[in-house]
């Protein structure tokens, strides 16, 4: 029998024996609360009372025109905090009140699942410490200062890397020992089980949306489904109700940063080997001796050096396709979508958007401008690009772009 802690090989419990108690006592409260419609129930009510749910499927004319294809955007960024992680923080802080826990901690990278955490926790009257590695505050200062306006302690992780991995092995650390009246809320699809279970659950919101909606404006289901990779909780919740829609090309897109020939990227997928980080066994980037390698990437959500275990899965059973774009294409794309629709993403939703107009344009080519014109694809636009702006004008000040 298959071991539900499991996706094949992927997956698992890799954490010291105090914490599986507190996994077990996790795992039972949360396939009860899915059981109990009350708890549904609220949690769709702060979806849509409180985040704003259902945003839109918007259909992107200015770049499909361009590009060739019908280009759909799911417009994560405008829920309330201006991303995708409020709709799984919704769901883990309900969680935490129904275990009576008074207390809750969480990682963060680019900081938006900081932010929502703290948004949840002042919405229930939480305590909440956001663990967040040294580099990543510095590149991300608009995001600590709202996480601190929210009544939020910030923690600074100095080892290592100072990013999202080892602000994630601290905030572990720290559980282990406060389990009793602290939460942990994970914003990415990884960690031990039931963590992984638990985001795709509350991040499924995405892409039951977007599939009723694409059914609506066009009658049929999406050619292919686009999503950035960092962790994988966009992109598991964009993929969620289309895994069974075999027809369905779903495509993750990690960030390949400066090349994936040159060392300095996050494309665990690309050059991983399976091994075991945060509790749990997956694709991940190491160097001969099994240790764990620094990660990079221009955005601060994607530099993270293993991937969620489903999609480690999915990646090995064919399901799911997974590729890398550069740091210059992720900003090139996001310079695009600003210029042609208006829209300003996060670094992060950019690298999805450079690789489905890439995806079009190739499609363009190979099926003729008539044939492709009918073809559609859904981009998850995860957050909006509010959180960047000191990135981004670094970037193009280098580049040339302003002048």
């Amino acid at each position: 029998m298959q071991d539900n802690r499991y996706y094949g090989q992927f997956g698992g419990q890799y954490v010291s024996e105090s914490l599986m108690n507190t996994l077990n006592e996790l795992e039972t409260a949360f396939d009860e609360a899915m059981k109990d419609p009350e708890f549904i129930e609220e949690y769709k009510y702060y979806l849509k009372e409180y985040v704003g749910r259902e945003n839109p499927l918007y259909y992107a004319e200015k770049l499909s025109k361009k590009y060739g294809a019908k280009i759909y955007l799911k417009r994560e960024d405008l829920n309330h905090t201006g991303a995708h992680k409020i709709n799984n923080v919704i769901g883990q802080i309900l969680l935490a009140k129904r275990m009576g826990k008074t207390k809750v901690i969480a990682e963060t990278g680019a900081g938006q699942h900081g932010v929502a955490t703290a948004t949840g926790a002042a919405l229930f009257g939480m305590e909440c410490t956001v663990y967040m590695g040294a580099e990543d505050i510095e590149r991300q200062a608009l995001n600590v200062f709202k996480m601190e306006l929210l009544g939020a302690k910030e923690q600074p992780v100095t080892t290592g890397s100072s990013t999202l991995k080892d602000a994630t092995n601290e905030a572990i650390r720290t559980w282990a020992e406060k389990a009793e009246d602290t939460f942990y809320v994970i914003g990415s699809a990884v960690g031990p089980h039931p963590y992984p279970k638990m985001v795709k659950e509350f991040q499924r919101i995405i892409s039951t949306e977007a599939r009723r909606q694409i059914l609506k404006k066009e009658g049929r289901l999406p050619d292919a489904v686009v999503a950035c990779v960092g962790g994988g909780s966009n992109s598991i919740g964009m993929f969620a109700d289309f895994i069974d829609d075999k027809d369905v090309d779903l495509i993750g897109v990690e960030a390949g940063g400066l090349g994936v020939e040159t060392g300095k990227h996050a494309s665990a997928m690309a050059l991983g080997e399976p091994g075991v980080l945060h509790g749990m066994r997956s694709y991940l980037l190491q160097d001969e001796d099994g240790n764990v390698k620094l990660a990079h990437s221009i955005s601060a959500g994607l530099d993270y050096p293993g991937v969620g275990p489903e999609h480690a899965y999915l990646r090995d059973t064919g399901r799911a396709e997974y590729v890398s774009v550069t740091d210059t294409e992720a900003m090139d794309a996001l310079m695009e979508l600003c210029k042609l629709e208006g829209i300003i993403p996060a670094i992060e939703s950019a690298h999805a958007v450079a690789y489905a107009c890439k995806y079009a344009k190739e499609l363009t080519e190979k099926l003729g401008a008539e044939e492709a014109k009918n073809k559609t694809m859904i981009i998850c636009l995860s957050g909006r690009g509010d959180k960047d702006v000191n990135t981004i004008a670094d970037y193009l000040a280098g580049k040339g772009y302003l002048n």
